[in-house]
């Protein structure tokens, strides 16, 4: 039954993650697309951390937390690009 769960969970938060996707194709402003694109990472970690959960492999909670460091990042520096037009 646990495994049903996050199994469900796991296939609902890809298809929005899929939504979000056609939101970050579609958004009318830069801002929209960012905040897509950050809401994308943290779902996809949120995905890897559950396939962690299914699998009982601790090398997913790295990759996760990796994954969630790197979207931090790239969050940061893509709202700099759109607010400052350059990054440095």
């Amino acid at each position: 039954m646990r495994m049903l769960a996050f199994s469900g969970a796991t296939i609902f938060l890809a298809i929005l993650t899929f939504a979000c996707l056609y939101r970050a194709y579609v958004g009318p402003t830069p801002t929209d697309r960012v905040i897509s694109i950050n809401v994308i990472s943290t779902k996809i970690t949120t995905i890897i951390a559950l396939l962690a959960i299914l699998t009982g492999e601790d090398t997913f909670i790295d990759v996760a937390l990796v994954y969630a460091m790197i979207g931090f990042i790239m969050t940061v520096c893509v709202s700099k690009y759109v607010e400052k037009g350059k990054l440095f």
